[in-house]
């Protein structure tokens, strides 16, 4: 009877030992990069983003701060049902706590819907629909990088200032293109501009021929597309075989990345105006950031998406160390917003109680092939929006976390 009580005393202890040992240990963190990984928006984020996650973990040093981070990632194929299943699995079976980028809207208001169920955390760095801050907010998804609101008072609004006045909207037939045609349509409509006309095209879609002439036919002052990744660059391609902008209308890129710039070239996109919250050549940070970048990508410079990824994952970090714990998704993005935002890639910055980050945004103009001194020496900037005026005012969202 003793020498059995001795035994469950001694099993006891061993035990106790081996919990304390386990709530004394590093802090298990396990991030997913969820996103388009062979379609046409692989380029703006796909491996890219994961290449950028795990710089963040090598910046951040997580085992120095009590914490040990594995990164996992998947494609969704731009549907949100196969988003949707991803993310359900890795919640319920593989233990993450955060899905970050999640381009294409559609899919990510689908994440967003399932991480606020399982109370885990969202990222979103790719995805544009400022409904994700808006009329679907959680207190569990933080959308970092831009949106559609924010690329309308900058795009939108400086083209009417310049005189473009009438706009005709080419917009890809989903959630971003629409949420993108309506944001854009109410930016022109407040600077006095109007909208004579759209179209709705497929996704994803190849040939833009009869809705460019359309376009064309309708002598609006500005084209507006709605579109995105491989999309846009095949509409900008087909528009310069038209000779649309010899025509005298001009292209607004409503989205675009550098990737999209880099990959039709200056001598196609020259002249096209752009909003974008990040882009490499920015200032030395940006610039030493996107050399190590490329070097683990093959030479290519980060997208704003990828940045946005590097950005929101250091921040999450920071806010799991504060909290001890990942457990807690709402509580986690509470921490997010409480503390400051400060990163090499976009500077000080604030969470905002509806999950929107705030920071400066960049109006660019493409340049001529004759004023670019290399391969990715893309843009010159025209105009820096501040954060506070380039992102829609937080009580015009209809967010419910919003109070007053």
């Amino acid at each position: 009877m003793l020498r059995g009580m001795r035994l469950a005393t001694a099993l006891g202890v061993l035990m106790a030992g081996c919990v304390a040992a386990r709530a004394d240990g590093p802090v298990p963190v396990k991030i997913g990069v969820l996103n388009d990984r062979s379609g046409v928006y692989s380029d703006i984020s796909g491996e890219g983003s994961v290449v950028a996650a795990r710089m963040a973990l090598e910046d951040f040093k997580p085992a120095e701060h009590g914490l040990k981070v594995e990164i996992v990632s998947a494609d969704h194929q731009n549907k949100p049902d196969v988003g949707s299943a991803i993310a359900r699995q890795w919640y319920d079976r593989d233990g993450v706590d955060v899905i970050m980028d999640v381009v294409t809207s559609s899919v990510a208001l689908a994440i967003n819907q399932v991480t606020r169920e399982k109370n885990k955390v969202h990222i979103n760095s790719g995805a544009g629909s400022a409904d994700l801050t808006g009329s679907q907010c959680t207190p569990n998804t933080v959308h970092w990088t831009y949106d559609t609101a924010a690329l309308a008072n900058g795009t939108g609004g400086a083209m009417v200032k310049r005189g473009g006045d009438t706009w005709f909207f080419i917009t890809a037939d989903y959630a971003f293109g629409q949420a993108l045609q309506r944001d854009t349509s109410a930016v022109v409509t407040k600077n006095g501009g109007k909208v004579v006309g759209s179209v709705k095209t497929p996704f994803p879609n190849s040939d833009f021929s009869s809705f460019l002439l359309q376009a064309q036919a309708s002598k609006a002052k500005v084209i507006g597309l709605a579109n995105a990744g491989g999309d846009t660059i095949n509409a900008v391609k087909q528009a310069a075989e038209f000779g649309i902008t010899e025509g005298g209308q001009a292209l607004a890129g409503l989205l675009i990345f550098s990737s999209d710039i880099h990959s039709l070239t200056p001598k196609v996109a020259q002249g096209l105006v752009l909003t974008e919250p990040f882009y490499w050549d920015l200032n030395d940070a940006t610039r030493s950031f996107s050399d190590r970048f490329a070097k683990l990508f093959g030479g290519k410079k980060p997208t704003a998406a990828q940045a946005g990824v590097y950005a929101g994952t250091l921040h999450y970090l920071k806010a799991v160390e504060a909290q001890k714990s990942a457990r807690d998704g709402a509580a986690t993005v509470a921490k997010m917003k409480e503390l400051p935002t400060d990163d090499p890639l976009f500077g000080k910055g604030e969470i905002r109680a509806d999950g929107r980050k705030i920071h400066d945004m960049y109006l660019f103009e493409v340049k001529k092939p004759a004023e670019s001194k290399g391969e990715w020496d893309l843009y010159k900037l025209l105009a820096t929006i501040p954060g506070k005026e380039a992102f829609r005012p937080l009580n015009e969202g209809g967010c419910p976390l919003v109070k007053g």
